[in-house]
């Protein structure tokens, strides 16, 4: 465990983080899937709140608020500039449908482990839709901005001092959400190094 304080620093990565992504929307290289973002800043917010409820005190929350409030700046940014967003499929839809109905699933039950996993549902099948366009179109996401969700993640899993399902589970999820859309980003450089490295 470290100290609390370094829920801060998640507060910092995670502004980062949407900087670059909020930079490279505006320049034209980054088209977020609109359907994941829109999730992905609905769900943590809900889950901020069954934290609290869970007995999670405000600051060992924050890593989640950010997962929340970075999409929610990110939204903002691509309904800004025109065209920004990736061209939302029948596939994304279908995923949000479903991102929805588990998020109506988990708001609606009064068992809190079974609403974080009802919730964990809900971001999953949000995450597919950018998963899938980041292994199809690595140069339209920032991955900077997935590692940033890393760290501030790692940071606030090693703040907690209560080590519930309910708490921990939502930082190892995002964790683990964030890792799989950086390696589909990064996927061609990263077999290009084990390549180079076999050859040699």
């Amino acid at each position: 465990m470290i100290p609390e304080q370094f829920a801060y620093i998640a507060i910092i990565t995670s502004l980062a983080g949407a900087s670059f992504y909020i930079r490279d929307i505006f320049l034209g290289k980054t088209r977020p899937n609109f359907v994941s973002w829109f999730m992905w800043m609905l769900a943590p917010f809900v889950g901020v709140f069954l934290q609290i409820q869970a007995g999670a005190g405000f600051i060992y929350t924050l890593p989640v608020f950010m997962a929340g409030f970075v999409p929610f700046l990110v939204l903002i940014a691509a309904l800004i500039k025109k065209n920004a967003y990736w061209k939302i499929t029948f596939f994304d839809i279908a995923c949000g449908i479903f991102s929805i109905l588990a998020l109506f699933l988990w708001i609606s039950t009064k068992n809190t482990t079974l609403s974080v996993i009802f919730a964990i549902l809900a971001d999953g099948l949000a995450v597919v839709p950018t998963l899938v366009k980041s292994w199809k179109a690595p140069e339209t996401e920032t991955g900077i901005t997935y590692l940033s969700g890393i760290i501030n993640n790692t940071i606030g899993l090693f703040i907690i001092n209560s080590w519930v399902f309910s708490i921990y589970s939502l930082y190892i999820y995002f964790i683990i959400a964030n890792l799989s859309i950086v390696l589909c980003i990064y996927r061609k450089k990263i077999l290009s190094m084990i390549h180079y490295k076999y050859e040699k």
